[in-house]
């Protein structure tokens, strides 16, 4: 059978009022001695309270939804994290869910959370503009987390990209390894590449040439597989994305190339797994926990902090590079 309130608070000695309070931490105090005695029914009896009570009592789910693209990418998984323990920290619970990158199963996403009853949304996408038009909720606060541009209605966090991206090019540049190849996903012409072609005016270089594939393993396997068994094979390379730069190390490795002696390589993201690759990845790395410590604060104090905010990348330099 269920144990209900009125059961611990006879188990007790109490009335159900006090347990409520005991329970809700208010709102009258009560003596403790008497917390005690309570407390140690709720562990005999094995009570839980009623959460969708609670929260109709007190105007709020202690719930944030946060949507993410795809938890088998380290970054995405890498930002969830940081938002639950922002989040925890607040107080609140995350309720996560992934979408694989689809512009649908974000919406359905997003409807599906609030009908559950979240006080806030966070929205990882991957999209670079997503459409949500239709799908913001009134009293349901929404901040997009890790957009690279703005979206008019939208409070938004994101990472300087053009910069970050500037940055890399312009180290492996200082290097003496150009011209710089890219590789690289998403749509032409995103903030990464402008930054990659950036470094080049810099540095009074022509751009290296390009390979497009996913943001996975994979699709740097098959983009740095074209890239580098070209005749016009570049002699380093800036990647968007950290999983790219995983499939261009063993692109490079299959073609008897070594890293960083023949190929330099510098990734963008600053992944936990950059670290164990071999080399080990010079990276730009996000600054994914500040991004999640605004994106919380965005979403729970509404109506704070700017509309849009970019933080800073910095680059993380290790062996890949040639430094």
């Amino acid at each position: 059978m269920t144990v209900t309130r009125a059961d611990v608070a006879r188990y007790a000695g109490v009335s159900p009022a006090v347990v409520s309070y005991v329970v809700n931490d208010g709102p009258r105090p009560v003596a403790a001695a008497t917390a005690a005695k309570v407390r140690e029914a709720i562990e005999v009896l094995g009570y839980r309270p009623n959460t969708t009570a609670q929260a109709l009592r007190r105007g709020s789910s202690r719930l944030i939804g946060h949507v993410v693209p795809d938890l088998s990418n380290p970054l995405w998984a890498q930002f969830a994290l940081a938002v639950d323990d922002v989040a925890a920290q607040r107080g609140y619970d995350v309720l996560l869910a992934s979408t694989d990158g689809g512009a649908e199963a974000e919406h359905r996403r997003i409807d599906t959370l609030a009908a559950r009853g979240v006080d806030a949304l966070i929205l990882t996408s991957v999209l670079a503009r997503p459409d949500l038009v239709d799908h913001t909720r009134p009293g349901v606060p929404l901040v997009l987390l890790n957009t690279f541009f703005e979206v008019p209605g939208l409070p938004s966090l994101g990472v300087d990209a053009f910069g970050g991206a500037r940055t890399g090019t312009a180290h492996l540049l200082a290097h003496g390894h150009g011209p710089v190849g890219l590789v690289i996903g998403g749509e032409a012409g995103e903030l990464r590449e402008q930054g990659w072609r950036a470094a080049a005016r810099d540095a009074g270089v022509a751009a290296g040439p390009i390979a497009r594939g996913e943001f996975s393993r994979h699709g740097g396997l098959e983009a740095g597989s074209r890239l580098l068994g070209g005749p016009d094979r570049p002699r380093s390379v800036f990647v968007s994305s950290d999983l790219q730069a995983v499939g261009v190390l063993r692109a490079a490795a299959e073609l008897g190339l070594r890293v960083p002696q023949d190929l330099a390589v510098v990734s963008f993201d600053g992944t936990v797994e950059t670290e164990f690759t071999n080399p080990q990845l010079t990276t730009v790395r996000q600054p994914v926990a500040a991004m999640a410590r605004a994106a919380v604060a965005r979403v729970l104090d509404p109506g704070t902090g700017e509309e849009r905010q970019v933080l800073p990348a910095e680059l993380v330099v290790r062996a890949s590079c040639g430094c």
